[in-house]
């Protein structure tokens, strides 16, 4: 098995973790941010400017951005869904966006309102607009390993996105498995297909139990940059049965056992989850936050 030295976590929690959660006040956004920031991750998803009528849970991105404590050395960015969106992130003062694309027709017409043609011949534009501010581009294609309305998607039209995300200026590749319908074959099987020459990052949701494994499978194959959520929150608000995304402590813990650096505390992270558990109210799914690491050992009987 092909294994780095290091991997790099983006985390998602604070924009794909809440935006499937009921509305958390943006005080409760802002103290999750921060707490993040002092875990050792170098990247965090912070918000998303969306349609506050689509998306009310992201309704206070701009007030949330203006309010966190911004840390000197991590990478916060921004997901949009379209120009317009694009130009708000950029006015708030973001230097990384992501924007997002599906894999397939419908997911794209029910997540952005519009077709995969029409996002994609937007996408120059877009890296202009933001070349003009000296930001980066990233885009998510959506949908990479399976839609919950088409089922199977093609890898080949996967990596057609791709090739067009880097004509059109994009500095970075993601592929989402939007709603947890990857297998390790199917991960396989996309990189494959793929030829792109930008950078790669991987973002599994746990639905069927198989991102961990996923995860491993895309690492054997030189992958090395990963989105992951505390406390295993998150999913697609226009996507059926979209639940959390792989947990970030089990991750960290995962990759820490395997002598694989990823910067973070493992520590600091759990108290983060646990902080994520009291913001949304409800029991987290996590293993690793219900649990503990392994080396929490229990008194002797």
């Amino acid at each position: 098995m092909h294994q780095p030295d290091r991997v790099t976590l983006r985390e998602v929690a604070p924009r794909d973790g809440l935006q499937n959660e009921p509305p958390v006040p943006a005080a409760g956004k802002i103290r999750l941010i921060d707490a993040l920031a002092r875990t050792g991750l170098s990247r965090i998803e912070a918000v998303s400017f969306v349609s506050p009528k689509a998306v009310p849970q992201m309704a206070d991105a701009a007030e949330v951005w203006a309010a966190v404590e911004k840390h000197p050395g991590i990478r916060y960015s921004a997901l949009a869904p379209n120009r317009r969106g694009v130009e708000r992130a950029l006015d708030a003062g973001f230097t990384a966006v992501e924007v997002v694309v599906s894999a397939s027709e419908t997911h794209n017409r029910a997540n952005i309102g519009r077709s995969v043609a029409e996002s994609l011949a937007e996408l120059p534009d877009i890296c202009a607009v933001a070349k003009e501010h000296l930001a980066a581009v990233e885009v998510i294609i959506a949908t990479s390993f399976g839609c919950p309305f088409e089922g199977d998607v093609d890898p080949g039209q996967v990596a057609r996105i791709a090739e067009a995300a880097e004509a059109a200026g994009a500095g970075r590749v993601a592929f989402g498995d939007t709603t947890g319908m990857g297998t390790p074959r199917r991960v396989t099987d996309l990189l494959d297909a793929v030829s792109t020459g930008l950078p790669m990052l991987m973002h599994f949701h746990d639905t069927r139990g198989t991102a961990l494994a996923n995860l491993l499978t895309a690492l054997d194959r030189g992958v090395t940059e990963f989105d992951a959520s505390v406390g295993g929150i998150g999913g697609c608000p226009f996507a059926p049965g979209a639940s959390g995304n792989v947990a970030t402590e089990e991750v960290v813990h995962m990759l820490h056992d395997m002598g694989v650096d990823t910067g973070v505390d493992l520590d600091a992270l759990i108290s983060t989850a646990e902080l994520a558990q009291e913001i949304v109210g409800r029991p987290l799914e996590s293993g690793v936050l219900r649990a503990g690491p392994r080396t929490r050992l229990s008194p002797k009987p």
